[in-house]
C-alpha cells in the first residue's frame, strides 16, 4: 500500500497541488448482538480503499477510490486536484511544519479477536443476555464487537506511516418495567459498552457473565424507586458519567475547527475563543485535562495522526486554566501555537477532521467512599441515560440511569430519573475533589460523531468519582 500512496501522492503533485497526502485503508468489523434470547444482529464486513487530500490554490480537495491499484490512486489524486481547483479560495491555507519521517504503530494484542468464531461470540452474548432475565425485565440485550484497520500514510511533506489499529469491546443492557414506569440499566455504560485497544481479552475482563444479575436486578429495583427530587446539592458523578461529562463539555468545546466556526454547519461551534488560551479559567484547582493519544489501550492511541503529525500528550486544562486546543496543522498555523496532532479520519473515504483522540480527567486523591464521606447531603449518579447540550457546548441537562441519596457519608435510598443541569465553565468550577488513581478507569467509546458526511471517532476517556457542589438537580416544576 506504501507504493499505492506514492502513486497518489505523485499524481497529485503532477495535477498541482502543493500539498498531498494519501491514506490507503483496509477495515474489517464485526458485530454481534442478541436481544431476549435471539441474535439481533450479526455483521462482519470488510472495506479497502486510497482517500487522497490535496492542496490546490490554497484550497482543499479530497477523493477516493474503493480500487487499492494504480488506477484508482491515480483517479482519487486527479479528482481531489479538480475538486480544490473548483473550489477555489480568498485567503489560502497554511500548514504548520512538519518533519519528514517514517513510522509505525502495531497495537498490542493478546488474542486475535477475529480467531474467535462468530459462534463463540453469539454464544457470549447468549450467555450474558440469559443472566438479565428476571421478573419485570422486558428487554435484554448483549453485544461484543471488534475492529482491525490496516492503514498507510504519505504524504508530499516526506512523512511515511504504517498503523495497524485493533480493538474489541462489548456491554449489556437491560430495561424493565411495572405499572407504567420503565427504566434501563447498562454495563459497563450505556448503549455502546465499551471498548480499548486490544484483543479478545478485553470482552473477558469486562466480565459481563458476572455483572448481569446485578444490571438486572437494579433495573427491576428502578422501577419501584423514587423519583429524584429538584434542588441545588452536592452531587457525586461515577467515573463513567464524568467520562461523558468530559467529553461534551471539554473535548468538542476545545476543537479548533469548531472555534474558527469551520464545523458550525453540524456539529456547531464552540463558547471558547482562540484567544482564550492561557487565560480562561475553566474549573476549580481540581480540574485537570489531558490530551493523551499514547494512552495504553486507548481507542484515540496511535504513533502519528492522519496528516502524519507524532502523537505527543499535551495537557488541555491545568488547575482549572484553559491551556490547550485540540487541533491540526492548519489550525496550529492560524492560532500561531503547536496546538495539533488530533486530525483523525473514520476510513478511507473519508477527509480527517479535528477530533479527540484520548481526553482523560487526571485524577486526584482518595476513593469514591472518600468522596461520599464530605457529603451530608447529596446524590450519587451512575451510567449515562441521556444528553443535551447547546451547539456552542454552554448549557447543558445530563441524566443518570440511577442514583443514590448521599446520608452523612453514606449512600441511602435509590432514586430513578435523577438528571443535572449547568453551565460548562460554572459547573466546573463546583469540582472540589477528583478520587486518585485507584479509582481512574478507561472507557471507550465509538459513537462520536462529527462531520458532513458524517463520521464516528473512537474515543477514550480516562475518568475517576468527581464531586461536584451546589449543583441544581432535577426537574422544576
Amino acid at each position: 500500500m506504501r507504493d499505492l500512496c506514492a502513486t497518489a501522492v505523485d499524481a497529485a503533485v503532477a495535477a498541482g497541488a502543493a500539498y498531498a497526502d494519501a491514506r490507503a485503508v483496509v477495515r474489517r468489523g464485526q458485530l454481534v448482538r442478541t436481544k431476549n434470547g435471539r441474535v439481533d444482529q450479526l455483521n462482519d464486513a470488510e472495506s479497502e480503499g486510497i482517500g487522497v487530500r490535496v492542496l490546490v490554490g490554497g484550497a482543499w480537495g479530497f477523493a477516493c477510490d474503493r480500487r487499492l491499484t494504480a488506477e484508482g490512486a491515480q483517479e482519487a489524486a486527479r479528482r481531489a486536484a479538480a475538486f480544490a481547483r473548483a473550489a477555489g479560495s480568498r485567503d489560502g491555507r497554511v500548514l504548520a511544519p512538519v518533519e519528514a519521517r517514517s513510522g509505525a504503530y502495531r497495537a498490542p494484542v493478546e488474542q486475535d479477536p477475529f480467531a474467535v468464531s462468530l459462534e463463540a461470540k453469539v454464544e457470549h452474548c447468549l450467555r450474558a443476555d440469559e443472566l438479565l432475565a428476571g421478573k419485570d425485565i422486558v428487554v435484554r440485550q448483549a453485544m461484543v464487537r471488534a475492529l482491525r484497520e490496516h492503514k498507510v500514510f504519505l504524504s508530499s511533506d516526506g512523512v511515511e506511516v504504517e498503523q495497524e489499529l485493533v480493538e474489541c469491546g462489548g456491554g449489556i443492557d437491560c430495561a424493565a418495567t411495572t405499572e407504567g414506569v420503565f427504566q434501563m440499566r447498562s454495563f459497563p455504560s450505556a448503549l455502546v459498552g465499551s471498548s480499548e485497544q486490544g484483543g479478545w481479552e478485553v470482552v473477558e475482563r469486562l466480565e459481563l457473565h458476572a455483572a448481569a444479575p446485578r444490571i438486572a436486578d437494579e433495573a427491576v429495583a428502578l422501577v419501584r424507586a423514587p423519583v429524584c427530587p429538584p434542588g441545588v446539592t452536592t452531587v457525586v458523578l461515577d467515573a463513567d458519567q464524568v467520562a461523558v461529562q468530559v467529553h461534551e463539555s471539554v473535548g468538542h468545546p476545545t476543537e479548533l475547527d469548531r472555534i474558527y466556526g469551520t464545523e458550525a454547519a453540524y456539529a456547531g461551534t464552540s463558547f471558547l475563543k482562540a484567544d482564550d488560551l492561557g487565560s480562561l479559567r475553566y474549573g476549580s484547582e481540581h480540574m485537570n485535562i489531558t490530551a493523551d493519544p499514547t494512552t495504553p489501550r486507548g481507542l484515540g492511541t496511535f504513533a502519528f495522526d492522519d496528516e502524519g503529525v507524532p502523537a505527543t500528550r499535551r495537557p488541555v486544562v491545568e488547575r482549572g486554566v484553559l491551556t490547550g486546543f485540540l487541533g491540526s496543522r492548519e489550525t496550529a498555523a492560524r492560532i500561531g501555537s503547536d496546538e495539533r496532532g488530533s486530525m483523525r479520519a473514520e476510513s478511507w473515504n473519508r477527509m480527517p477532521l479535528v477530533r479527540m483522540t484520548n481526553l482523560h480527567i487526571e485524577p486526584g486523591e482518595g476513593t469514591l467512599d472518600d468522596l461520599l464521606a464530605d457529603v451530608d447531603d447529596g446524590v450519587f449518579m451512575m451510567t449515562n441515560k441521556s444528553w443535551s447540550i447547546d451547539d456552542k457546548r454552554l448549557n447543558f441537562q445530563f441524566g443518570a440511569q440511577i442514583a443514590w441519596e448521599i446520608r452523612n457519608g453514606k449512600l441511602g435510598r435509590m432514586l430513578r430519573d435523577a438528571t443535572y443541569t449547568g453551565i460548562t465553565p460554572k459547573f466546573w468550577a463546583k469540582l472540589d475533589a477528583v478520587a486518585g488513581p485507584e479509582a481512574w478507569r478507561l472507557y471507550g467509546i465509538t459513537n462520536c460523531g462529527k462531520g458532513q458526511p458524517g463520521q464516528s471517532a473512537h474515543v477514550s476517556h480516562g475518568a475517576a468519582p468527581a464531586r461536584f457542589r451546589d449543583v441544581q438537580i432535577g426537574v422544576q416544576s
